[in-house]
């Protein structure tokens, strides 16, 4: 039986990201897991309230893998807009990369699980939230589309897929103990 693992990811407005998502699929797919995703193309499609529909399907798997792709591009963001306190200043930012808010909300849903959580960050995309390195525990690579299947099959993705992956069925293994009432 594959092990059922949640993936997060804005729905691919290019080829490459197509092409990353189903490659990235294949290989976690080759690991032994059963890849889950929510939208309306898959077949995991619930049409209650988003959040319902999510909840339902991370009570059912055992980890998440979240995929964060450059979505929204903005060419000058301005932070920190008159900042009047210490340590913080207005700052002036340039060619800013936004993902999908669902790339901040799932992974932070897994978390309140308890599910074994990895998140890949495309180049260039704002790390905030849960995008933050060290945030969710696990490493997180940033990868270019340019150098996807590369990546993938990297050294770098390998061993965190390794590390993850071993959470993932430690998760599965003790979904199917009984509740222990003693030590």
């Amino acid at each position: 039986m594959k092990v059922p693992v949640f993936v997060s990811r804005p729905t691919p407005h290019l080829a490459t990201q197509e092409r990353f998502v189903a490659q990235f699929t294949d290989e976690l797919m080759k690991r032994g897991f059963d890849p889950i995703t929510m939208g309306p193309a898959s077949s995991s499609y619930d049409y209650d309230a988003p959040l319902v529909g999510i909840r339902r399907l991370l009570t059912h798997c055992c980890g998440l893998v979240s995929v964060a792709f450059r979505r929204t591009h903005a060419s000058a963001v301005k932070k920190y807009p008159s900042a009047d306190l210490p340590g913080f200043a207005e700052r002036d930012d340039r060619n800013v990369w936004f993902t999908s808010p669902y790339c901040q909300i799932e992974p932070a849903m897994a978390f309140q699980l308890g599910l074994p959580i990895l998140i890949l960050k495309e180049e260039g995309v704002l790390a905030e939230g849960v995008l933050e390195r060290g945030v969710t525990g696990l490493y997180l690579p940033e990868f270019s589309l340019a150098d996807g299947p590369s990546f993938i099959n990297g050294q770098e993705c390998r061993a965190l897929l390794d590390q993850w992956g071993g959470y993932v069925r430690a998760a599965y293994k003790r979904r199917g103990d009984p509740p222990r009432l003693f030590d």
